[in-house]
């Protein structure tokens, strides 16, 4: 039986809004590595379009970076410039990422620590604007890449643990990302591959990061978008080439494994011969076949291209055809060219039983 959360853990999307609901407050982000952590700068700016945006990348920084004195020779006195990667000097809310501020060194933390303070939050003696959002992202003590926060720090913060996306999350987001259909094939017979090694039961996992062994690669959601690169351009490369180089982003249990899945894409029906010729184009057998022709057709279909495709997956078995459906239904881009179909109407109709 799977262990209740009882609130340990927070989505991406849950830790998204939590911000949103409470910009004053300073959350930190731990996270195992490459589950997305950064994306929530991307998201939240969407939420708040009238926000200025910074990303800085903590580890990276040396004190010169983060802001400069400056001599005022009338009042023979100095002040701080603060760098303009931090927006502060336009005078507007500023949503502020500092990636990895677990990682950085401690002289680059403590002049950043400011920030971190609810009541006139500031950079050097340069004050924030008050409706800025400022957040922290960070690695588990338990990951063991080195990261590490002072108690007077943490009294100042609230951390929020983020989980890894299951499969169904992660498929849902790559479909809307341009992820090849072949890597989300893979992860929809895989869910596995997403899980987290906090769960004792995966101490066996082959794909995923673990701080126990020594890897060079894992599958996360980092490292599927870096593979998915990889599998596009497949036909320039040759079999040793693609096996080594998702073996780079991956590890070489999840591309031997994945690599399956590219040989069934390389022998399925062209998209232009579906379309054509929905009646008699050939229909796969095999499941993770099934996969990569449901999950590229999601990211194909255009309003023209729906009603014969819908005339082709009538042919498949009903748990790929109600796979479609579901998924297809769950994409903001594709939504709109799912409803506007007469012919996806009538199968929603006759098949409410499976959805």
């Amino acid at each position: 039986m799977a262990e209740i959360n009882f609130g340990k853990t927070v989505s991406i999307a849950q830790a998204c809004n939590i911000i949103l609901s409470t910009p004053m407050n300073r959350y930190f982000l731990r996270g195992e590595p490459g589950i997305g952590k950064s994306s929530i700068l991307k998201t939240l700016s969407v939420s708040l379009p009238q926000h200025e945006v910074s990303y800085i990348d903590v580890p990276n920084m040396d004190l010169g970076d983060i802001a400069m004195p400056v001599i005022d020779r009338e009042t023979k006195t100095t002040a701080y410039y603060p760098n303009s990667r931090f927006k502060i000097h336009l005078g507007k809310p500023v949503i502020t990422m500092l990636d990895e501020y677990t990682k950085g060194a401690d002289p680059i933390k403590n002049m950043l620590h400011p920030m971190l303070e609810v009541a006139n939050p500031r950079l050097g003696d340069i004050s924030i604007h008050p409706e800025s959002i400022t957040f922290l992202t960070g690695n588990l003590s338990s990951d063991g890449v080195g990261d590490s926060l002072k108690a007077h720090s943490m009294n100042r913060i609230i951390p929020l643990h983020v989980r890894k996306p299951d499969a169904d999350e992660w498929i849902g987001w790559a479909i809307n990302n341009d992820i090849a259909p072949e890597v989300i094939a893979w992860v929809k017979q895989f869910p596995h591959a997403m899980a987290s090694y906090l769960d004792e039961s995966q101490s066996d996992n082959p794909y995923i990061f673990n701080p126990k062994k020594v890897q060079s690669a894992f599958v996360s959601p980092r490292s599927l978008e870096r593979v998915s690169n990889i599998v596009k351009v497949r036909s320039q490369l040759d079999t040793d080439s693609l096996i080594c180089a998702m073996s780079g982003a991956v590890g070489e249990s999840a591309s031997r494994d994945m690599q399956a899945y590219i040989e069934f894409s390389d022998q399925l029906p062209t998209w232009e011969s579906v379309i054509a010729d929905p009646k008699h184009a050939k229909v796969p057998e095999g499941a993770g076949a099934c996969a990569i022709i449901v999950f590229g057709a999601i990211a194909k279909l255009t309003k023209d291209t729906i009603s014969p495709f819908m005339t082709y997956l009538e042919r498949f078995e009903p748990e790929w055809q109600a796979c479609f459906a579901i998924n297809i239904a769950k994409s903001p881009s594709k939504q709109s060219v799912a409803f506007s179909s007469a012919k996806f109407a009538d199968w929603v109709q006759k098949n409410e039983d499976l959805l």
